[in-house]
């Protein structure tokens, strides 16, 4: 590419940032960084009805959580500012002036309930709504006479006649619309902010942006902001438009849908490492040649082909998802995962926030054993329960475990070496569920499922004798008498 490649991601301060927003800012981030170009973040923030307190700061805050660093913005400065449009408002008229003086835009004085009358006609007329050019030719005498009113205008552009508005997509090829399919547009509202279509095309022609990759969603908007290039004399940029993202019923995601978390928030906040969602969301739409699903940023940055950018919808696939956690949880050392799920059980209550040294040692321990088969940090939550209760509750399938013929002997001579053992750890207890295969004759699942239910309460988990150690003797022996007790033996 001769020109440095130069991309945006441009959020609206609303919320909190969604999976959607995610992957456009991950895509353009990573076309970015492969063709060795610059990713600036705007901040479009002039539909202020929705904005919402802190909003621009949470977007930030995830991506950068996520690894995303960009190379201008609001926070970081740069050649291109102001990054936020509210403080753009000054070139924007600039632009607005211009086109009202070549005639190329002109103000519209109707009024919401004109407008909506005009809309509601076409529609019984079964024609497609749009701005029907009313005021498109007013006379100086009219215009006095409304501003004598009191009205204030908008400001329309003039879409030209006969006009076919062509462009080459990254992701979908030629696309082409015809003028004819729209009415005189607003880029300007009443209250002088301008509108969406206007405000970007200046921006990313004054920002030099070189490439806009964003979601299907945006394909109509593009000939509107094709129509401001053409009435400047500029070159547009390449445009891209992604495919949607469905949840697993084949359906738009939608920050309705309480099937998916939505936010990456949410996700942080369930104890999701940042380098496996930013794998996982760099997949939703986008393929890298062959079967290999695991990688870096690094990696992504340096594979990354816009080439193979999907034309299908992207299927948002949670147990994927927990798939790929638990294998960068299972790459990861044991104190990250300690980080990881630690205050998933502080705050679950299961252990004090202040803890002394032993039982700290011990939880650890307990977060060891779940090490392999973690997926993310609230699971730990479930998946130690056996650790904070005392009574245990035995599904059918353990029941008919204990239910077996050989059952009363495995677990008698089991309790009677536990009995006198003074070294209580996991090297020991192994030990003792040898002689116990030795003095019984038991081997296999005939003797380690009875072991393993009437001490844990379940017929599949963590490595045994450290689950039994970390369990404690007093607690293991009493659950053994008492099941027993109720054996009969």
């Amino acid at each position: 590419m001769t020109k440095e490649v130069r991309v945006r991601y441009a959020p609206s301060p609303t919320g909190h940032l969604h999976i959607g927003n995610t992957r456009t800012a991950l895509f353009n981030y990573l076309y970015a960084k492969h063709f060795d170009g610059k990713f600036i973040i705007r901040i479009e923030d002039t539909d202020e009805k929705r904005n919402v307190e802190g909003g621009e700061e949470s977007q930030l805050k995830y991506l950068k959580w996520l690894g995303v660093e960009w190379d201008e913005g609001a926070d970081v400065g740069g050649n291109y500012g102001p990054y936020r449009q509210m403080e753009r408002l000054d070139i924007y008229n600039k632009y607005v002036d211009e086109l009202l003086e070549k005639g190329l835009a002109y103000k519209c004085y109707m009024t919401e309930e004109e407008l909506e009358q005009e809309r509601e006609e076409q529609i019984a007329n079964s024609e497609p709504p749009k701005y029907g050019g009313k005021h498109r030719d007013l006379t100086p005498e009219q215009i006095a006479a409304f501003e004598a009113e009191g009205r204030t205008p908008s400001i329309r552009f003039r879409v030209p006649d006969n006009v076919t508005y062509t462009f080459e997509d990254i992701v979908r090829g030629t696309i082409k619309f015809e003028s004819s399919d729209f009415g005189d547009w607003v880029i300007v509202k009443k209250n002088g902010v301008p509108t969406y279509n206007f405000a970007v095309a200046i921006d990313d022609h004054l920002m030099a942006i070189t490439h806009v990759l964003r979601g299907e969603e945006h394909i109509s908007n593009t000939p509107k902001q094709l129509m401001i290039y053409d009435a400047f004399g500029w070159e547009a940029p390449k445009f891209g438009h992604m495919t949607l993202i469905l949840n697993e019923d084949r359906k738009k995601l939608s920050k309705r849908d309480n099937h998916i978390l939505q936010f990456i928030e949410q996700y942080k906040n369930l104890g999701y490492l940042p380098e496996a969602l930013f794998n996982f969301i760099a997949l939703l739409g986008w393929s890298p040649v062959g079967e290999e699903e695991i990688f870096t940023q690094e990696k992504l940055i340096e594979i990354f082909d816009p080439e193979r950018l999907s034309t299908s919808p992207a299927i948002f696939d949670v147990q994927k998802l927990k798939w790929m956690n638990n294998e960068y949880i299972k790459a990861a050392d044991l104190d990250k995962v300690i980080d990881l799920a630690l205050p998933h059980l502080i705050e679950a209550g299961r252990v004090p926030e202040n803890m002394d040294a032993k039982t700290k040692e011990w939880v650890e321990k307990v977060i060891g054993l779940y090490h392999e088969q973690l997926r993310y940090g609230k699971e730990i939550v479930e998946l130690s329960e056996m650790f904070f209760t005392k009574e245990v509750e035995l599904d059918e399938e353990a029941k008919a475990v204990l239910a077996e013929e050989q059952v009363p002997e495995v677990l008698q001579v089991f309790t009677d070496k536990l009995i006198h053992l003074e070294e209580f750890n996991k090297d020991s207890i192994k030990d003792q569920i040898k002689a116990t295969q030795k003095e019984t004759g038991h081997r296999g699942k005939k003797l380690f499922m009875p072991i393993r239910v009437a001490t844990t309460g379940q017929t599949h988990g963590p490595e045994l004798p450290l689950a039994i150690e970390l369990l404690g003797k007093d607690l293991i022996v009493e659950r053994l008498d008492n099941l027993l007790k109720n054996l009969g033996a």
